[in-house]
C-alpha cells in the first residue's frame, strides 16, 4: 500500500444512534456510535464513537458524554463536523490524496436550515462535493427494491431518532411523512415507565438493553413472557434496588410512540394514490433501520395496515448500502431532483 490513498466515494448514514460509512467498491466500513465524550472545561473531545458510548452514564463531573444528533438532525453542530471527520478519516484513511465524494442522507421531513447544517458539515469534513439523498429512497435501494420502475413500493424506514414511510415510485417519493419517533423515544418511554410504576431511575442505555433483549410491539405473538432483572435508584429510599421488569410491561411502556407509528403509517396509506396502493396489496411494506428488528413490530404493523411486511436483510445497513448503489449510479441520477440533491 503506498503513503497515500486516492479520493473515494463516501457514503454516509448519519444516524442519531449511529453512524455508517459505506465507501466505493469496500461496502460498509465503519459501523460506530454517533457519541462524543468531551472534557466540560476546555470543551476538548476525549473519545469519539463506541469508546464514548461506553462512557454514557459513567462519567465524572468533568467528562460529559453527548449525542451531537438528535431526532435525526443535528443538534450540535460544531461537534458533528469533528466527529463526522473523525470517521471519514478512520474509515478512509486521513492521507487522501483527493478530496471525496459524500453522499449523506438526511430524514424526509427536514427543515432547509437543518439541510444547511448537514451538507455545511460534510464538505468541512473535507468533500470535494457533497450530494444530500432522501433516508426512505436510500432504505429502499438497499433494501433491494427496485424503486425506478413505475409500481409503488413502500418502506417504513425506523432510526434512532425518526421514523421515515414513504411510498415510492419512478425513483421519487410519491408521498410520505417524518415523525421524530425512534428507537430513541422506545428508550424514554421504558425510562418513565419504570419510574412512574416502580419509582425506579434507570439510565437510557439500560433502557435500550431492556428494549432488545425482553421488548415487544406485538403481545399477541408471544410465545413466553420473558423477564429480564431490572437495577436502579430507588427514588423514595435513594438506595440501589433492583426489579423485573418483563415483555408485556415493555409493550406497555413503549404503547404511545408505537400507536404514532401506526397512525403516521395510516395517514399515508390514506393519501396513497389508488394505482400505488394495488400495487403495496401485491408487494407488501419493507421495513428497515434499527426499530424494524424490534420484536413484533413487523406483525404489529401488519395487523394495523392489512397488509404483509417484511423485514430487509440486515435491516442496520439498508440506508448506508443505499447510499453506496446511489454513488454508483451519481451521473444518472443527478437529473432527478427529488432523488439526490447536490450541497452547493
Amino acid at each position: 500500500m503506498g503513503l497515500f490513498n486516492f479520493s473515494h466515494d463516501i457514503g454516509v448514514d448519519l444516524g442519531t444512534a449511529s453512524i455508517l460509512i459505506y465507501v466505493k467498491d469496500k461496502g460498509i466500513v465503519l459501523n460506530e456510535p454517533s457519541v462524543v465524550a468531551l472534557d466540560q472545561k476546555d470543551g476538548k473531545i476525549i473519545a469519539i464513537g463506541e469508546s464514548a458510548r461506553r462512557m454514557l452514564g459513567r462519567t465524572p463531573g468533568n467528562i460529559l458524554a453527548v449525542r451531537p444528533l438528535r431526532e435525526g438532525v443535528i443538534a450540535d453542530y460544531e461537534i458533528t463536523e469533528k466527529m463526522l471527520r473523525y470517521f471519514i478519516h478512520k474509515a478512509c484513511g486521513s492521507n487522501l490524496l483527493f478530496k471525496p465524494i459524500i453522499m449523506v442522507c438526511i430524514p424526509s421531513g427536514v427543515t432547509g436550515v437543518e439541510e444547511r447544517a448537514v451538507r455545511q458539515a460534510a464538505y468541512q469534513s473535507g468533500a470535494k462535493h457533497a450530494y444530500l439523498m432522501e433516508e426512505p429512497l436510500a432504505a429502499a435501494l438497499g433494501a433491494g427494491l427496485d424503486i425506478h420502475s413505475p409500481a409503488g413500493n413502500m418502506v417504513v424506514d425506523i432510526g434512532g431518532g425518526t421514523t421515515d414511510i414513504a411510498v415510492l415510485s419512478l425513483g421519487g417519493i410519491v408521498c410520505s411523512k417524518s415523525l421524530r419517533v425512534g428507537g430513541d423515544k422506545f428508550d424514554e418511554a421504558i425510562v418513565r415507565y419504570i419510574r412512574r410504576i416502580n419509582n425506579l431511575l434507570i439510565g437510557e442505555r439500560f433502557a435500550e438493553d431492556l428494549k432488545i433483549t425482553v421488548g415487544t410491539a406485538y403481545p399477541n405473538g408471544l410465545r413466553e413472557n420473558k423477564i429480564m432483572e431490572v437495577r436502579g435508584r430507588d427514588l423514595l429510599t435513594g438506595l440501589p434496588k433492583s426489579i423485573s421488569f418483563s415483555a408485556l410491561e415493555s409493550y406497555e411502556a413503549m404503547a404511545e410512540p408505537l400507536e404514532a407509528i401506526v397512525a403516521a403509517l395510516k395517514e399515508v396509506l390514506e393519501i396513497t394514490p389508488p394505482e400505488l396502493a394495488a400495487d403495496i396489496i401485491d408487494r407488501g411494506i419493507m421495513m428497515t433501520g434499527g426499530g424494524a428488528l424490534l420484536e413484533g413490530l413487523d406483525s404489529m404493523l401488519s395487523q394495523a395496515a392489512g397488509l404483509p411486511v417484511y423485514i430487509a436483510e440486515d435491516p442496520i445497513s439498508c440506508v448506508a448500502r443505499g447510499t453506496g448503489l446511489a454513488l454508483a449510479d451519481l451521473r444518472d441520477l443527478r437529473n432527478s431532483k427529488s432523488f439526490v440533491r447536490q450541497a452547493l
